[in-house]
């Protein structure tokens, strides 16, 4: 019988998985990201047939950071330095002869949420909160694309935030005051000189504040039906910040329907779930 096998290939770590038609993990790797382009390739390759256990793949899906060409299958992830126009499709189909999807990770985390989540709702827009934040905006089951198919940078919008820390912040964007830059865990370090766990309440308190100003925002911009959250910080905060978010949201989202936010089930597996689900459906 033919598996699936996802990837979510970070810039520290590589996560391999084989599953069943029906998503169920058969086997999965990890392995550190290599630095050198080719040896990162062949430990992909090694991890993929080592899921497959000889196994005919129907089909391969991967997620990656960006900036990417999801048509093409060209990556160029910012924290993978070497890997530079990197023609990942071709590579991929070349050696296994199969079907190969790969998008940005947000997006397809995204996909992972929608379809894999537990949620039953045409608009979905999922927020990955951890060392960067990014995000994937998915409705009826397709990821929505900007112009020129690009990927809409949900983390830098400019955010007004009363706090004199949190003001005039600049972004690795170019920009100030970006909610990544103020809410993220490269941002929390920048501001506060300390890691997210070790902020006070009072600290956190402010984090949250500026992050319920970005998803009013998105709330009255994009008008989804359900925001989810994940990544390393949201998921360590937990229901404490959904309550708290949920709250505020409430109180400030009143032109359009207010959307409730949750924190996702998926965990660490989003991005994961997401490649298995994609080297299944594609991204069409």
């Amino acid at each position: 019988m033919p598996c699936y096998v996802g990837l979510d290939i970070g810039g520290t770590k590589l996560l391999v998985a084989s599953a069943e038609q029906d998503g169920a993990i058969i086997r999965r790797v990890r392995q550190d990201t290599p630095v050198d382009l080719q040896e990162g390739i062949s430990l992909l390759h090694q991890m993929i047939a080592e899921v497959a256990a000889g196994r005919p793949i129907a089909g391969i899906g991967a997620a990656i950071g960006g900036p990417m060409d999801w048509q093409t299958g060209i990556v160029s992830p910012l924290h993978q330095p070497l890997w530079n126009d990197v023609p990942l499709r071709q590579l991929m189909q070349h050696r296994w002869n199969c079907p190969f999807t790969v998008d940005v990770d947000t997006n397809v985390a995204a996909l992972g949420e929608y379809f894999c989540g537990g949620h039953d709702v045409p608009r979905l827009l999922y927020l990955t909160i951890s060392t960067g934040m990014g995000g994937g905006f998915v409705v009826d089951g397709r990821i929505y694309r900007g112009a020129g198919g690009g990927h809409p940078e949900v983390a830098h919008q400019s955010v007004h935030s009363p706090f004199p820390r949190c003001q005039n912040v600049p972004c690795p964007c170019g920009s100030r005051n970006c909610l990544e830059a103020l809410v993220s865990g490269n941002g929390i370090k920048a501001l506060y000189h300390k890691p997210a766990e070790a902020l006070t309440a009072a600290e956190w308190a402010e984090v949250e504040h500026n992050l319920a100003e970005g998803l009013r925002n998105l709330a009255a911009i994009l008008l989804p039906d359900l925001i989810v959250l994940g990544g390393g910080i949201a998921c360590a905060r937990g229901q404490q910040l959904i309550d708290s978010l949920n709250h505020t949201l409430q109180e400030r989202v009143r032109i359009v329907a207010c959307p409730e936010i949750r924190l996702s089930k998926l965990g660490y597996d989003t991005a994961l779930t997401g490649a298995i689900e994609i080297s299944k459906r594609g991204l069409e």
